[in-house]
């Protein structure tokens, strides 16, 4: 992975950005508007995940990232605030990309457990428990409760999750238990203030 260019941004930057954030289907209801936003270092025991597994493919992808981002003095796991970062591609194609901290929200769950729910940068925090470390994240206090993340947290945490090879078919596997039929609703659109963080970083595998 060849990073040919990268910019840092502030921790009142960041929360600037994530005060934007509408939802996909919803986009003048701006969910972090009113939320106490702040970053921490938490211990990824603390956290719970929503989804039942990790993609081989994308903790690559991660690792690679790590290391490419370390090269250019950046810590993954403290960027205290977000970057932007330039991807020069085998063929000489440019791809511009910002990267945040993993997103947590406290969230108030049917009986009265409040639970730290990861609901961006799960395989980035997986990564941090392999490596020991205790990484920074964007926690979000104050989410509306009309617009609660759009899964559930698995009350498990991170025991019995699954490592898989391939993504897997949402059709014979659940991926995550939603909190409603139209659980897109309630999707937060972070696509629509960062450059590039919906796509898959494929050339991370591939690229020098």
């Amino acid at each position: 992975m060849d990073i040919i260019a990268l910019k840092r941004h502030t921790a009142a930057e960041l929360i600037a950005k994530l005060r934007e954030v509408p939802l996909l289907e919803q986009p003048d209801v701006f969910v972090y508007s009113q939320a106490l936003i702040t970053l921490e270092q938490i211990q990824t025991d603390c956290l719970h995940p929503p989804q039942n597994y990790i993609w081989l493919q994308e903790l690559r992808k991660t690792q690679e990232l790590r290391w490419s981002l370390a090269a250019q003095g950046v810590d993954l796991f403290r960027l205290d605030g977000y970057v932007t970062y330039t991807v020069l591609g085998e063929d000489g194609t440019e791809e511009v990309y910002d990267l945040y901290p993993p997103i947590v929200e406290e969230s108030v769950e049917a009986d009265g457990t409040l639970a730290l729910l990861i609901n961006d940068g799960m395989h980035r925090l997986y990564l941090a428990r392999l490596e020991w470390v205790v990484p920074q994240v964007a926690y979000i206090r104050g989410v509306p409760k009309a617009y609660p993340y759009y899964a559930f947290p698995r009350q498990q945490g991170w025991m019995g999750l699954d490592l898989l090879a391939e993504n897997p078919d949402p059709r014979t596997y659940l991926k995550k238990c939603h909190r409603q039929r139209d659980n897109k609703k309630l999707f937060r659109d972070f696509q629509a203030v960062f450059r590039n963080v919906g796509r898959p970083r494929s050339r991370l595998l591939t690229s020098g």
